[in-house]
């Protein structure tokens, strides 16, 4: 089914415009859209409905000035999408990257609402960005950036409307400027605020880590699925960034060999085997992951067709696409970024023997332990990292069934299975509570 495009508006002359031009050019908006639109061809939803799903109830575009170390005002482009409102406050990340675009954000917020539905969490899709490289901002540069960012969205944002948490460029310490800005506006403390905080912030063990250990539960299972021993397997990991990193510790940890791992920056190999906490320390001493000893430097574009056990793309949107879907040489497919394969590189795919646990399944973990973090701090109790882990195995493997029963019994492909669990729930919750005139 193709979603119609939205009615034409027109300015204050009656000339016609788009309303919503900024998405429908990002190449990552359409993609999300083709996937909703294949979901549409399987199940049966409402027309009024699916339009509504096809666009995000609010998007909001700021200007952060900010003044840069050398005295000068530099303006960055911030975003913030709320894709849903409907199961609850609005949940998603925030990332710096120089290619943070509206329909980027937009589409990001789009799988964050489906994601939301297979955990069945009580919380809509939400995201947000700014247009710039962390990397090359100092410590209070960037302090000075998310403060701004906050006030600027302010209005947006709060414990019941939207949960920020960390995404690509941030991390703990992004969400606990973020939380005191807020707080300091409001006048208390209010760590609900915000997830993936610092523990001493009211953060939740084991929130860092939990993507990352959501990807190896799916792996670990779809193995078991496939009859393939661990300690037999190997994985090639692209993206060494918190998801990437976590999932080569916790595979290593279970026996599987690591044989390469890559980053923006360069890839490296090892047949025989990575050391991954070597690597983990090289690269927490500030070195590159390209300059380990412990493995020979190969092209990053070798990367994804390394053979392997288990690939998990964990960097960037759209890097496994048509013209390299073929050449893939993996027994699993574990998505940990958002959006790394295209849907005509799906189609390349349904045609292989690859198991595909796709990015709104796999890369589940991180929300659903910031849905415990989110928790934890309305209740002001706190849990243990070993209760966290084990309700996060807990739900992370009932998802995983729940998506694999329904692949098989449909005959459906695992991303169009994932992905109509989490539509369902959200067309099921806006037809129960009807559209306000």
């Amino acid at each position: 089914m193709s979603i119609a495009a939205p009615a034409v508006a027109a300015d204050l002359n009656g000339h016609p415009h788009s309303p919503v031009p900024v998405y429908e050019n990002s190449p990552t908006y359409r993609m999300a859209v083709r996937q909703l639109e294949s979901v549409a061809e399987v199940i049966d939803i409402d027309k009024g409905i699916l339009s509504r799903m096809a666009l995000p109830k609010r998007a909001l575009v700021v200007s952060v000035p900010v003044k840069m170390d050398d005295g000068h005002t530099e303006v960055f482009t911030g975003y913030r999408v709320q894709h849903s409102l409907t199961s609850g406050p609005s949940k998603g990340g925030l990332r710096y990257h120089p290619s943070v675009d509206l329909g980027e954000v937009a589409a990001l917020a789009m799988w964050m609402s489906w994601k939301c539905g297979i955990m069945n969490l009580p919380f809509g899709g939400a995201k947000g960005g700014i247009a710039c490289d962390p990397a090359a901002l100092s410590r209070d540069e960037n302090e000075h950036l998310t403060r701004r960012f906050t006030e600027e969205v302010l209005c947006v944002i709060g414990p019941r409307m939207d949960v920020m948490a960390p995404d690509l460029g941030t991390d703990e310490q992004t969400m606990a400027w973020i939380m005191d800005t807020y707080s300091m506006k409001i006048g208390y403390a209010c760590p609900e605020v915000v997830t993936g905080k610092p523990v001493e912030l009211g953060g939740c063990v084991g929130r860092r880590e939990a993507t990352g250990r959501g990807v190896t539960y799916c792996i670990l299972e779809a193995m078991k699925e496939l009859r393939l021993r661990p300690e037999e397997s190997t994985a090639v990991v692209q993206g060494y960034g918190n998801v990437g990193a976590v999932t080569c510790q916790e595979l290593y940890q279970r026996g599987v060999r690591v044989v390469a791992v890559g980053d923006r920056y360069g890839a490296v190999r090892n047949t025989k085997g990575i050391d991954v906490p070597a690597l983990a320390a090289h690269c927490t001493a500030g070195k590159l992951l390209r300059d380990f000893a412990g493995a020979e430097q190969i092209d990053a574009a070798e990367l994804l067709t390394t053979p392997c056990t288990v690939l998990v793309p964990a960097a960037l949107e759209r890097v496994i696409t048509a013209a390299n879907a073929g050449r893939l040489r993996c027994r699993i497919l574990a998505e940990g970024a958002n959006g790394p394969t295209t849907p005509d590189a799906d189609a390349v795919l349904e045609e292989s023997d690859i198991f595909h646990i796709p990015d709104v399944l796999c890369n589940a973990g991180g929300v659903t332990v910031s849905y415990f973090e989110w928790v934890q701090d309305i209740q002001q109790f706190l849990w243990s990292e070993e209760q966290v882990n084990q309700k996060l195995q807990e739900l992370m493997l009932k998802a995983f069934h729940q998506v694999l029963q329904l692949s098989q019994s449909r005959k459906l492909t695992m991303r169009v299975a994932a992905l109509s669990l989490g539509v369902q729930k959200i067309a099921l919750e806006k037809q129960k509570r009807g559209l306000f005139p």
